[in-house]
């Protein structure tokens, strides 16, 4: 199936820099609009805080103490996101015991938004994925992941379009090739799509057919690899596409203080991150759109 034709079938609904390449706006008496992005990645499962003896991440972590931030921060701008990069699942008892369910479930009670799927997340297989579904109360985005013939066809879209404060905000997800990494009987016939000539199909319509304001990718492909260079990961695919504003990663658990900013193809900028793993950090990044939608970022991680 054609890249063009798989999204029109499936298409759905602390730094300072200056995104896209542009300047700071001059100052108006017109209010900026403030748009928040909250965001996780490979929380594997961590329902509760590491133990008071653990050796690196002593009491670190816990849903609970991420809902009490989670809450603070909405207070301060009810025009907040929350978003996961994958691998929700698989690290400890609770979802051996559960099969997913209570991570689906605490993550809706925490009101995330939009989330993609981690090879991980295929750990009980498509048809185990399939059946915790309806716990989440939120969806699911993966591009380059062509489910057809699969139980999760129509369940999963491309990208999703969100309007927080008049702010048009497209959200896509990329996720790792699985072949070699995931046994083949827990994907089935899921298709694996290159995430470069994806990501510029759907950015261009996203950008261009959709107008969005901000393009947020929510991303499964892994910050660099020191190993192998040419591999693609999110400071490559960075590098060879356009009009992304964001960058949300996970897969190899890389802390990010703050975000990395990234030249794109067209010399522009654009900002990376991703949080750790197990829970243990929430990433925030804030956009700021003056009247006429040139926007700033200041971006920070917060330990849980």
């Amino acid at each position: 199936m054609k890249r063009r034709n798989f999204i029109k079938q499936l298409g759905g609904a602390s730094t300072l820099t200056m995104v896209g390449g542009l300047t700071l706006p001059a100052f108006t008496n017109k209010k900026q609009r403030h748009i928040t992005i909250l965001h996780t990645n490979d929380t594997h499962s961590h329902i509760e805080p590491f133990k008071p003896n653990h050796n690196r991440h002593a009491n670190k972590g816990g849903v609970a103490k991420r809902a009490t931030l989670i809450e603070q921060i909405r207070k301060e701008n009810e025009h907040t996101l929350l978003l996961d990069a994958g691998d929700i699942f698989q690290g400890t008892p609770y979802f051996n015991y559960f099969g997913g369910e209570l991570e689906f479930k605490l993550m809706s009670m925490l009101k995330y938004d939009v989330a993609t799927i981690g090879n991980h997340d295929f750990d009980n297989s498509i048809d185990g994925l399939y059946k915790q579904l309806p716990n989440a109360k939120f969806d699911f985005v993966s591009a380059n992941y062509d489910f057809k013939n699969t139980v999760l066809d129509t369940h999963v879209k491309p990208y999703k379009i969100l309007v927080r404060d008049g702010i048009k905000i497209g959200i896509f997800g990329l996720g790792i090739e699985l072949e070699g990494l995931v046994d083949k009987k827990m994907y089935k016939e899921t298709h694996y799509i290159n995430p470069v000539e994806i990501t510029q199909d759907i950015t261009n319509e996203l950008k261009n057919e959709h107008k969005c304001d901000l393009i947020i990718c929510l991303s499964h492909l892994g910050y660099y690899y020191k190993s192998n260079p040419n591999k693609i990961s999110d400071l490559n695919l960075a590098k060879l596409t356009k009009n992304i504003d964001l960058i949300i990663g996970g897969h190899t658990h890389t802390f990010l203080p703050k975000p990395t900013v990234v030249k794109n193809i067209d010399g522009k900028n654009l900002l990376i991150n991703q949080v750790g793993a197990y829970g243990i950090n929430l990433g925030r990044i804030d956009f700021y759109f003056d009247e006429n939608n040139n926007k700033t970022s200041s971006g920070t991680t917060i330990l849980v």
